[in-house]
Protein backbone atom coordinates (compact mmCIF):
# COMPACT_ATOMS: atom_id res chain seq x y z
CA UNK A 1 0.00 0.00 0.00
CA UNK A 2 1.61 3.18 -0.82
CA UNK A 3 2.38 5.48 2.27
CA UNK A 4 0.15 8.35 1.35
CA UNK A 5 -2.52 5.90 1.58
CA UNK A 6 -1.75 4.77 5.09
CA UNK A 7 -0.77 8.66 6.20
CA UNK A 8 -4.66 8.84 5.14
CA UNK A 9 -5.97 5.92 7.11
CA UNK A 10 -3.86 6.81 10.07
CA UNK A 11 -5.31 10.77 10.33
CA UNK A 12 -8.91 9.48 10.22
CA UNK A 13 -8.12 6.77 12.99
CA UNK A 14 -6.93 9.89 14.93
CA UNK A 15 -9.79 11.79 14.53
CA UNK A 16 -11.79 8.90 15.55
CA UNK A 17 -9.60 7.79 18.32
CA UNK A 18 -9.76 11.93 19.57
CA UNK A 19 -13.62 11.67 19.60
CA UNK A 20 -13.30 7.81 21.41
CA UNK A 21 -11.01 8.82 24.22
CA UNK A 22 -11.75 12.34 24.32
CA UNK A 23 -8.43 13.83 22.91
CA UNK A 24 -7.28 16.86 22.66
CA UNK A 25 -5.65 16.51 18.77
CA UNK A 26 -2.02 18.76 19.35
CA UNK A 27 0.31 16.74 17.46
CA UNK A 28 4.37 17.13 17.86
CA UNK A 29 6.90 14.67 16.50
CA UNK A 30 6.80 12.48 19.84
CA UNK A 31 3.06 12.83 20.17
CA UNK A 32 -0.73 13.44 18.66
CA UNK A 33 -3.01 14.86 21.11
CA UNK A 34 -3.27 15.38 25.20
CA UNK A 35 -5.69 14.10 27.42
CA UNK A 36 -8.23 15.83 29.83
CA UNK A 37 -5.35 16.21 32.13
CA UNK A 38 -3.11 17.24 29.98
CA UNK A 39 -1.67 14.13 29.66
CA UNK A 40 0.62 13.36 26.17
CA UNK A 41 -0.70 10.59 24.25
CA UNK A 42 0.75 9.11 21.33
CA UNK A 43 -1.77 7.20 18.61
CA UNK A 44 -0.60 4.14 16.35
CA UNK A 45 -2.80 2.68 14.04
CA UNK A 46 -2.38 -0.83 12.35
CA UNK A 47 -3.69 -2.95 9.79
CA UNK A 48 -4.77 -6.44 11.32
CA UNK A 49 -3.21 -8.12 8.34
CA UNK A 50 -0.95 -6.63 5.96
CA UNK A 51 -0.93 -7.14 2.12
CA UNK A 52 1.05 -10.40 1.68
CA UNK A 53 -0.96 -12.05 4.77
CA UNK A 54 1.01 -11.29 8.14
CA UNK A 55 0.16 -9.88 10.97
CA UNK A 56 0.21 -5.99 10.80
CA UNK A 57 2.56 -4.41 13.62
CA UNK A 58 2.54 -1.00 15.54
CA UNK A 59 5.71 0.99 14.98
CA UNK A 60 7.17 2.21 17.64
CA UNK A 61 10.42 5.05 17.36
CA UNK A 62 12.50 4.94 20.32
CA UNK A 63 13.49 8.35 21.02
CA UNK A 64 9.64 9.40 20.92
CA UNK A 65 8.76 6.48 23.16
CA UNK A 66 11.17 7.16 25.94
CA UNK A 67 10.12 11.05 26.09
CA UNK A 68 6.18 10.17 26.00
CA UNK A 69 7.27 7.19 28.95
CA UNK A 70 9.17 10.50 30.90
CA UNK A 71 6.17 12.42 30.69
CA UNK A 72 3.58 9.82 31.81
CA UNK A 73 2.24 9.08 28.45
CA UNK A 74 -0.30 6.54 26.89
CA UNK A 75 -0.71 4.98 23.71
CA UNK A 76 -4.04 4.56 21.84
CA UNK A 77 -3.48 1.43 19.78
CA UNK A 78 -5.91 1.28 16.91
CA UNK A 79 -6.11 -2.36 14.81
CA UNK A 80 -8.00 -1.66 11.50
CA UNK A 81 -8.91 -3.08 8.21
CA UNK A 82 -9.67 -0.97 4.70
CA UNK A 83 -13.30 -0.67 4.44
CA UNK A 84 -14.49 0.67 1.05
CA UNK A 85 -12.72 3.87 0.54
CA UNK A 86 -11.61 4.40 4.64
CA UNK A 87 -11.29 2.21 7.41
CA UNK A 88 -13.00 0.42 9.81
CA UNK A 89 -11.68 0.27 13.66
CA UNK A 90 -11.31 -3.28 14.79
CA UNK A 91 -10.22 -3.37 18.43
CA UNK A 92 -8.43 -0.42 20.06
CA UNK A 93 -6.88 0.15 23.38
CA UNK A 94 -5.36 2.88 25.87
CA UNK A 95 -2.07 1.34 27.87
CA UNK A 96 0.51 3.40 29.83
CA UNK A 97 3.68 3.79 28.13
CA UNK A 98 5.70 2.14 29.94
CA UNK A 99 3.59 -0.89 29.43
CA UNK A 100 4.16 -2.14 26.20
CA UNK A 101 5.88 -5.15 25.58
CA UNK A 102 9.62 -5.62 25.89
CA UNK A 103 10.97 -4.71 22.17
CA UNK A 104 13.98 -5.32 20.12
CA UNK A 105 14.99 -1.77 18.94
CA UNK A 106 16.80 -1.87 15.20
CA UNK A 107 17.31 0.37 12.49
CA UNK A 108 14.35 1.46 10.21
CA UNK A 109 13.73 4.58 11.77
CA UNK A 110 16.78 6.34 10.15
CA UNK A 111 14.17 9.24 8.52
CA UNK A 112 13.51 10.19 12.31
CA UNK A 113 16.86 9.96 13.67
CA UNK A 114 16.00 6.90 16.10
CA UNK A 115 15.93 3.13 16.30
CA UNK A 116 12.48 1.46 15.79
CA UNK A 117 10.73 -1.44 17.42
CA UNK A 118 7.45 -3.09 16.67
CA UNK A 119 4.29 -4.53 18.52
CA UNK A 120 2.25 -7.19 16.48
CA UNK A 121 -1.57 -6.05 16.55
CA UNK A 122 -2.35 -9.58 18.45
CA UNK A 123 -1.48 -7.14 21.54
CA UNK A 124 -4.86 -5.47 21.22
CA UNK A 125 -6.80 -8.27 19.74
Amino acid sequence: MPSHRSNAYGTAIEYKMADKYSLDLQRASWRDAVDGDGRPVEIKAAMRETADGRPGTFKIYRQYHEKLRAHGGHYVLAVYRRRGTGVQVLATERRHASRLPLMTWHGGGDHRDTQQGKVTVSFVL
